[in-house]
């Protein structure tokens, strides 16, 4: 990796404000971040949702397991934020094959269930680490951070789903309240097709604004854990210094 062309000042920090850089990296780049992101966000609901004539419950769960695979689009755009270079979706779409195809069946499957996926994803997507060195890789990644990745995960899985749950409540408040009873629980004991359709949706709209974030964090965190490994922070500042 280039250090000297990395746009963010580098330097150690707590994987807490590590996170925050994260946060902040996916706002000043809010822009290519969702117009990559939501064209193939849009592709994944419309099947989900497409799949609800199968079972009612098949669109939301299609939305939670695929969301490896989406962060996949996100964390390329974030690398070359990293960068200060802009993306577009046929930059995404010129990538697809490593950036979605690589691994799908792990992606989609296990993967699924880390509790640190966006912190562990850059040394398979980036790194291209697989097998004995991947593990290798991620066991010295985790070493002394897997209580903050878990952290970071479980923070951002409660905002998800209290999002979600205050998404649906909106359309309770908001009905005359004669009928609020009734669309309550309509909602949250009712099977019909319609209802589970409306719930799916509702999960992915808050997947579309907080996913983002959650990668922006995982990655910020694992680019803190280079600076601490790899002293990228020291070097950085000697290019600096010897290019002005």
């Amino acid at each position: 990796m280039q250090i000297e062309t990395i746009a963010l000042h580098l330097r150690p920090r707590s994987m807490s404000e590590a996170s925050d850089l994260g946060v902040r990296l996916v706002q000043a780049n809010a822009r290519s971040v969702w117009a990559s992101f939501t064209p193939v966000w849009a592709v994944v609901v419309m099947i989900a949702l497409a799949c609800g004539s199968i079972a009612p419950w098949l669109p939301g769960l299609i939305i939670f397991c695929t969301k490896p695979w989406l962060d996949r689009t996100l964390l390329f755009v974030l690398s070359r934020a990293v960068f200060g270079t802009p993306t577009r979706l046929r930059d995404v779409w010129a990538a697809q094959a490593s950036v979605w195809w690589q691994q799908l069946f792990l992606t989609l499957t296990w993967r699924r269930l880390s509790p640190w996926r966006s912190y562990t994803q850059p040394t398979r997507q980036l790194e291209g680490q697989r097998g004995k060195i991947g593990r290798a890789r991620r066991k010295q990644l985790l070493h002394g951070k897997q209580g903050a990745a878990f952290a970071m995960h479980s923070a951002f899985a409660q905002l998800e789903a209290l999002l979600w749950f205050g998404l649906l409540m909106l359309a309770v408040w908001f009905t005359p309240e004669a009928s609020q009873r009734t669309l309550f629980e309509a909602l949250f004991r009712s099977d019909s097709a319609a209802v589970s359709l409306l719930i799916a949706t509702a999960y992915a709209g808050v997947v579309l604004l907080v996913e983002p974030f959650y990668v922006g964090a995982g990655f910020a965190m694992y680019l803190n854990r280079r600076v601490e490994l790899e002293a990228w922070d020291v070097e950085q500042e000697f290019r600096l210094a010897f290019a002005a």
